[in-house]
């Protein structure tokens, strides 16, 4: 099977990404995305940037763990994923909405 590589430019950097990959890197994306709109329009503080940020690097970290422990993202791993992944996606929905402001 042919695997087709995408780049795409992500605060700067280059990201590589195959077809497999795909799964969660379009949502990790997103969510830098939500955050970096967030801090521009004040909505979080440095600190609840900080913490979220920290907080998807470690989701990040996790997904390629899995995937570079068997070569294959299982079922489960999938699952496992996708919930740490909404997991953080409500974290920063949760900060943004808070009554705390940059102001």
């Amino acid at each position: 099977m042919n695997k087709i590589v995408n780049t795409l430019m992500v605060g700067g950097f280059a990201v590589v990404l195959s077809v497999g990959a795909a799964v969660a890197a379009g949502p990790q994306v997103n969510q830098q995305k939500r955050i970096a709109q967030g801090v521009r329009s004040g909505e979080l503080t440095r600190a609840e940037a900080r913490h979220l940020e920290r907080n998807a690097g470690r989701v990040h970290r996790s997904i390629k763990r899995d995937r570079r422990d068997g070569g294959v993202f299982t079922a489960l791993e999938r699952v496992r994923a996708q919930k740490k992944l909404n997991r953080q996606s409500k974290a920063i929905y949760r900060q943004k909405h808070d009554k705390q402001s940059r102001d």
